[in-house]
Protein backbone atom coordinates (compact mmCIF):
# COMPACT_ATOMS: atom_id res chain seq x y z
CA UNK A 1 0.00 0.00 0.00
CA UNK A 2 0.82 3.56 -0.08
CA UNK A 3 2.59 5.04 2.53
CA UNK A 4 0.10 7.29 4.00
CA UNK A 5 3.23 9.60 6.23
CA UNK A 6 4.00 10.69 2.46
CA UNK A 7 0.49 11.55 1.46
CA UNK A 8 0.30 13.65 5.05
CA UNK A 9 3.25 15.49 4.20
CA UNK A 10 1.88 16.24 0.80
CA UNK A 11 -1.65 17.50 2.22
CA UNK A 12 0.10 19.40 4.52
CA UNK A 13 2.63 21.33 1.66
CA UNK A 14 -0.50 21.97 -0.32
CA UNK A 15 -2.44 23.21 2.87
CA UNK A 16 0.35 25.59 3.64
CA UNK A 17 0.22 27.24 0.03
CA UNK A 18 -3.41 28.56 0.79
CA UNK A 19 -3.55 32.13 0.78
CA UNK A 20 -3.34 33.71 4.06
CA UNK A 21 -7.34 34.73 3.89
CA UNK A 22 -8.34 31.25 3.84
CA UNK A 23 -5.87 29.88 6.42
CA UNK A 24 -8.59 29.60 8.93
CA UNK A 25 -10.00 26.59 7.30
CA UNK A 26 -6.35 25.19 6.90
CA UNK A 27 -7.11 21.84 8.51
CA UNK A 28 -10.52 21.26 7.04
CA UNK A 29 -8.48 22.19 3.36
CA UNK A 30 -5.50 19.62 4.92
CA UNK A 31 -7.98 16.82 5.43
CA UNK A 32 -9.64 17.16 1.69
CA UNK A 33 -6.33 17.29 0.17
CA UNK A 34 -5.78 14.04 1.73
CA UNK A 35 -8.68 12.51 0.83
CA UNK A 36 -8.50 13.58 -2.29
CA UNK A 37 -5.08 12.17 -2.99
CA UNK A 38 -5.64 8.61 -1.68
CA UNK A 39 -8.79 8.62 -3.67
CA UNK A 40 -6.66 9.85 -6.33
CA UNK A 41 -3.61 6.60 -5.51
CA UNK A 42 -6.13 4.50 -4.96
CA UNK A 43 -7.30 4.36 -8.43
CA UNK A 44 -3.62 3.66 -9.79
CA UNK A 45 -2.22 0.09 -10.36
CA UNK A 46 0.33 0.57 -8.38
CA UNK A 47 2.41 -2.26 -6.58
CA UNK A 48 4.37 -2.07 -3.38
CA UNK A 49 8.24 -2.10 -3.29
CA UNK A 50 8.32 -5.45 -2.16
CA UNK A 51 6.00 -6.70 -4.71
CA UNK A 52 8.65 -4.96 -7.09
CA UNK A 53 11.27 -6.04 -5.74
CA UNK A 54 10.36 -9.40 -5.55
CA UNK A 55 8.57 -9.84 -9.06
CA UNK A 56 12.36 -8.59 -10.31
CA UNK A 57 13.95 -11.17 -8.66
CA UNK A 58 11.50 -14.25 -10.66
CA UNK A 59 12.26 -12.58 -13.38
CA UNK A 60 16.39 -12.41 -12.97
CA UNK A 61 16.18 -15.95 -12.21
CA UNK A 62 13.82 -16.93 -15.23
CA UNK A 63 16.02 -15.00 -17.23
CA UNK A 64 19.36 -17.09 -16.09
CA UNK A 65 17.52 -20.58 -16.83
CA UNK A 66 16.26 -19.40 -19.77
CA UNK A 67 20.41 -18.50 -20.95
CA UNK A 68 21.15 -22.03 -19.39
CA UNK A 69 18.64 -23.51 -21.87
CA UNK A 70 19.95 -21.61 -24.67
CA UNK A 71 23.15 -22.62 -23.95
CA UNK A 72 21.79 -26.26 -23.80
CA UNK A 73 20.17 -26.21 -26.83
CA UNK A 74 23.22 -24.40 -29.09
CA UNK A 75 25.51 -27.31 -27.61
CA UNK A 76 23.01 -29.96 -28.33
CA UNK A 77 22.42 -28.38 -32.43
CA UNK A 78 26.47 -28.40 -32.39
CA UNK A 79 26.44 -32.17 -31.22
CA UNK A 80 23.39 -33.07 -34.00
CA UNK A 81 25.31 -30.64 -36.37
CA UNK A 82 28.85 -32.38 -36.08
CA UNK A 83 27.42 -35.91 -36.30
CA UNK A 84 27.73 -37.34 -40.12
CA UNK A 85 24.73 -39.01 -40.79
CA UNK A 86 21.85 -38.21 -42.55
CA UNK A 87 20.70 -34.49 -42.22
CA UNK A 88 20.61 -31.79 -39.81
CA UNK A 89 17.24 -31.20 -37.51
CA UNK A 90 16.18 -28.62 -39.64
CA UNK A 91 16.77 -29.95 -43.09
CA UNK A 92 13.82 -30.25 -45.33
CA UNK A 93 12.28 -33.66 -46.15
CA UNK A 94 13.30 -35.23 -49.29
CA UNK A 95 10.15 -35.04 -51.78
CA UNK A 96 7.98 -38.47 -51.90
CA UNK A 97 7.60 -40.16 -55.43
Amino acid sequence: MIDLNHIDELARRLSSLVPPGLRESRDELQQNFKSVLQSGLSKLDLVTREEFDVQRAVLLRTREKLEQLQRAVAELEAQVGAAPTGSAPGDPLPPRH
